[in-house]
């Protein structure tokens, strides 16, 4: 299937906004480039008219009698027409070129400033339906009948104009080309380029269709900003997998604690309906009941947990330990952390309750902190976990292979409210430890 881009594509856009900047560019490039030609054939043909001028002004100087002989001035110069055009110092005509016929340059004003100032002047006219440039020159008063006069030399501007004008299409057309080049230039590199977007695209619909996290993406071929999108959708759609295989664990461990406490409280009372109530069966019925609400609460407690947000609130490690009775205390210093007082507290008990249900002898509660580290931390006298077991103790429902009292769920809670503060849970023997950063404001 190949990559279609549509109007409101990255492709498209893309190809678009570089067309119009090289665009944009080359017709700069072609004003500038009509300035600078235009300014050199106008320069070519201002020299044209001045050299003109000079010679004709020299004709004047040595053999003025020239002036008036048929032809005289009608020699062309580079291969452009020039017209002249000879007056005297009343502004009366003494001589013109055979190319004007009847025609007259109409430029006796600039004519009288020129006599006037002895300088040469640049000016334009207008000749039937031809611009023309024209230069006017003072001639020197040695005789002659223009002595003291000037001279007029003037060319059509008709070719200018057009070379002009072909520049500007040449220009013009070279711009389209360009533009039209590197668009499709650029439409079959972002093709290429998108390629692997495209395939990632229709990898990830087809995952999103099917549900099945345990499929992956693409991976690109090259180490480009591509490939490393598909490796880190690849981990996430990992991640997710992970999770969801997490979940389905938990809701059947889940179901099989509940389906314990359900079958015995559902046997017992069959029992009581068949044979009446006895102590021993309300006992029963009451601690199925208990458990039920243990593990119940349990859960909630854990779920509320993995969702809940990081709170801003400023606990006393050390204080929380205080307020626990029936065990030992160490806590030199106040020591104060970021975090939930209810949870912090929630977590404690339950790393107390385990210490008194699976360890022996003193229970010690320890609140310390070194290095911007804060470790709350209970220590009972048995002989702990080993350390593969202490790999699994936060886990949900562990038990150590054993099936003793409570949910199986209270480290597992434990290890949620650490994480969710920013910090971590774990066990080294018969000490289990909830370790979180130190706050701030206590620091200092």
């Amino acid at each position: 299937m190949r990559l279609r881009l549509s109007p409101r594509s990255l492709g498209v856009r893309s190809i678009v906004a570089a067309s119009l900047a090289i665009l944009l560019a080359l017709v700069v490039v072609g004003v500038g480039v009509d300035v600078l030609v235009a300014r050199h054939l106008r320069h070519s043909l201002d020299r044209s008219l001045r050299a003109r001028a000079v010679e004709v002004a020299q004709l004047s100087a040595s053999t003025p009698s020239l002036l008036t002989s048929p032809g005289s001035l009608d020699s062309p110069l580079g291969g452009t027409q020039l017209s002249t055009q000879v007056v005297d110092r009343r502004g009366r005509i003494v001589a013109r070129s055979l190319s004007l016929g009847g025609r007259v340059l109409g430029v006796q004003d600039v004519v009288r400033g020129v006599v006037a100032s002895g300088r040469g002047r640049y000016t334009s006219a207008q000749l039937a339906s031809d611009q023309l440039r024209v230069y006017v020159a003072p001639l020197a008063d040695t005789g002659g009948p223009a002595a003291g006069g000037a001279v007029a030399v003037a060319a059509s501007t008709h070719d200018l104009e057009e070379t002009l004008d072909s520049v500007r299409l040449l220009v013009f057309l070279a711009a389209l080309v360009a533009a039209a080049a590197a668009a499709a230039v650029l439409a079959f590199s972002m093709r290429r380029a998108l390629a692997p977007l495209g395939r990632l695209t229709r990898a990830a619909a087809e995952i999103e269709q099917t549900g099945d996290a345990r499929r992956r993406l693409p991976q690109s071929e090259s180490d480009d900003e591509v490939g490393r999108l598909a490796t880190t959708l690849n981990e996430m759609l990992a991640a997710l997998e992970r999770a969801r295989e997490s979940e389905r664990r938990f809701v059947a461990d889940a179901s099989h604690e509940l389906r314990t406490p359900l079958t015995a409280l559902a046997g017992n009372v069959s029992y009581l309906a068949r044979h009446g109530a006895s102590d021993e069966l309300v006992a029963e019925l009451e601690h199925d009941t208990r458990r039920l609400a243990r593990l119940a609460d349990d859960l909630l407690a854990l779920s509320r947990e993995e969702a809940a947000v990081l709170p801003h609130e400023i606990v006393r490690l050390d204080e929380l330990a205080r307020a626990v009775s029936g065990v030992e205390v160490v806590a030199p210093e106040p020591v104060a952390v970021h975090g939930d007082s209810a949870a912090l507290e929630r977590a404690l008990a339950n790393l107390v309750e385990n210490a008194r249900l699976h360890g022996s002898g003193r229970v010690v509660v320890e609140a310390t902190a070194t290095n911007g580290v804060a470790r709350l931390a209970v220590v009972d006298e048995g002989s702990g976990v080993t350390a593969e077991e202490a790999k699994k103790a936060f886990e949900r429902f562990w038990r150590g292979g054993a099936q003793g009292p409570g949910s199986g769920l209270g480290l597992a809670i434990v290890r949620a409210t650490a994480e969710r503060l920013g910090g971590r849970a774990y066990a080294e023997n018969a000490r289990f430890t909830i370790e979180l950063p130190v706050s701030e404001s206590s620091q200092s």
